[in-house]
């Protein structure tokens, strides 16, 4: 059944069915055993990941996670909800259509079986604590030196757009918009850090030319979408924004701005050090 998805979408390159804890449940042809495995436990990685950042999106409505979607210079890789506890990936070439490809991969799901229910959603009592964290972090206040201005200009122009924060190679906050704490900057790179990784060791599934590049990852919620996108010299730039809002337009935008950010060393991480 997989194979309808490479047959029937042209660019299509690969699909893989998984488990939520990182075992192959079935691949298309042409993928080495070792492949699928190596393919199968990073995309597990990167579904939970990917629920770890939903209150950085926002902390109302349905925080249920939707879909991941990596981009490289060489192509794309779609990652969906097949049921409780099974996930499916696929690897297309740059220019595959996107729509096409993903109502293939949604209409596989539901021939996969009805009595597959949906993704884990997060329990009530679970999202009302974490809005409360999230809450708590959001109101705190960023510290001296850490706004980046032409990001925070970003933030407030386009609608919609929640929140964003630069990252050094290291993995550590260099930056960020008004409003987000240390706590919440902290916490979000940390999860953002693990997806760069695993959206990295995923390249070979969308093909290996010599001059690969990965792009950007963008993670879409019921409720919201985040970003991850190349910054230069090894960091990468963390954005959110509301469902509602022009993805396509704040997109554009962070892209723009990423050659005006500059990677310093953390403001807090001088005061660390000589405590």
């Amino acid at each position: 059944m997989l194979e309808d998805i490479v047959s029937n979408v042209p660019r299509a390159r690969h699909a893989v069915l998984l488990s939520a804890d990182g075992l192959p449940r079935g691949a298309t042809e042409g993928l080495a055993e070792k492949d699928v495995r190596t393919i199968s436990a990073a995309m597990a990685g990167m579904q939970s990941l990917s629920r770890a950042t939903a209150h950085f999106a926002g902390t109302v409505g349905d925080r249920q996670w939707s879909q991941t979607i990596i981009e490289f210079s060489h192509g794309w890789i779609f990652l969906i909800g097949a049921g409780q506890g099974a996930y499916l990936a696929a690897a297309a070439e740059p220019d595959v259509d996107m729509q096409q490809i993903s109502f293939r991969m949604h209409r596989l799901v539901a021939r996969l079986g009805n009595n597959l229910t949906s993704p884990p959603r997060v329990s009530a009592q679970e999202e009302g604590e974490a809005a409360g964290a999230a809450s708590a972090r959001r109101e705190g206040t960023s510290p001296s030196g850490f706004v980046l201005a032409d990001l925070d200009q970003v933030i407030t122009d386009v609608q919609g757009a929640r929140h964003a924060v630069l990252l050094g190679s290291d993995g550590l906050p260099r930056g960020a918009t008004s409003g987000m704490s240390r706590d919440m900057a902290d916490t979000i790179s940390a999860a953002m850090t693990g997806i760069h990784a695993y959206s990295r060791v995923t390249s070979q599934f969308a093909g290996s030319p010599e001059d690969a590049a990965w792009r950007q990852t963008v993670i879409e919620f019921q409720h919201g979408w985040t970003f991850l996108i190349a910054a230069g010299d090894g960091a990468f730039l963390a954005a959110a924004a509301e469902h509602d809002c022009d993805i396509e337009e704040f997109a554009t935008r962070l892209h723009e701005v990423v050659p005006k950010l500059r990677a310093p060393e953390a403001p807090w991480s001088k005061a660390v050090g000589h405590a």
